[in-house]
C-alpha cells in the first residue's frame, strides 16, 4: 500500500462518524419521545426544543424520519455530553420511582397477608412510621379483602407506604 493512501493514527474513520451520528439521532429519538416534564429537565438550546416539538407533531412517517435526521444534526453542533448525563439521570429516577412503586406494592401485600408481624418488621425498617395509622390501615385493607368490599382501604394503605418509601 503506498504511503499516501494509509491513514494517519489520529484520523477518524467514516464508519466511525456514520456510528457517532446514528448514536446521536437515536438520542434524539430518545428525547422526542420523553414527556414535557422529562424535556424540561434537560439542558437544550432552544433550537433543538423547537425542533423536538415539531417532530412530536408530525403524522407522515416520512416527515418525520426527516425531521429526527434535522435533530441529530443539530445533536452534532451541540455538546452531546450534558444532554446524554441528563437524559441517564431522568431515567435513572424514572427507575428509581417504578422500583418504589414495587416495593409499595410488595409492602401492602405483605401487611394485608402477613398481619403484626409484618407491621413490626416495617417499621423495624422505616423508623418514621407512625404505628398505630399503619395497623389501621392494614386492618381495614385485611376486613375490606375478607368481606368482599371495595371502600378504598387497599389503596390508601398503598399511598401510604409509597409516601413513607419516599
Amino acid at each position: 500500500m503506498p504511503q499516501s493512501n494509509r491513514k494517519l493514527p489520529d484520523e477518524i474513520s467514516r464508519s466511525t462518524i456514520k456510528r457517532d451520528m446514528d448514536a446521536l439521532q437515536k438520542m434524539g429519538e430518545t428525547l422526542v419521545g420523553m414527556p414535557q416534564t422529562q424535556l424540561d429537565k434537560i439542558p437544550l438550546p432552544d433550537v433543538l426544543i423547537d425542533a423536538i416539538t415539531l417532530a412530536r407533531s408530525l403524522k407522515s412517517r416520512e416527515a418525520r424520519r426527516r425531521q429526527l435526521q434535522f435533530i441529530g444534526k443539530l445533536m452534532r453542533a451541540t455538546e452531546s455530553e450534558p444532554i446524554k448525563a441528563a437524559i441517564k439521570n431522568v431515567k435513572s429516577a424514572d427507575m428509581q420511582a417504578a422500583a418504589q412503586f414495587h416495593q409499595a406494592e410488595e409492602w401492602r401485600e405483605r401487611l394485608i397477608n402477613g398481619g403484626d408481624e409484618a407491621v413490626q418488621e416495617f417499621v423495624g425498617l422505616y423508623a418514621d412510621t407512625d404505628r398505630q395509622k399503619l395497623r389501621q390501615l392494614t386492618r381495614q385493607a385485611q376486613h375490606n379483602r375478607k368481606s368482599g368490599m371495595n371502600t378504598g382501604a387497599e389503596k390508601a394503605l398503598f399511598r401510604y407506604l409509597r409516601n413513607i418509601i419516599r
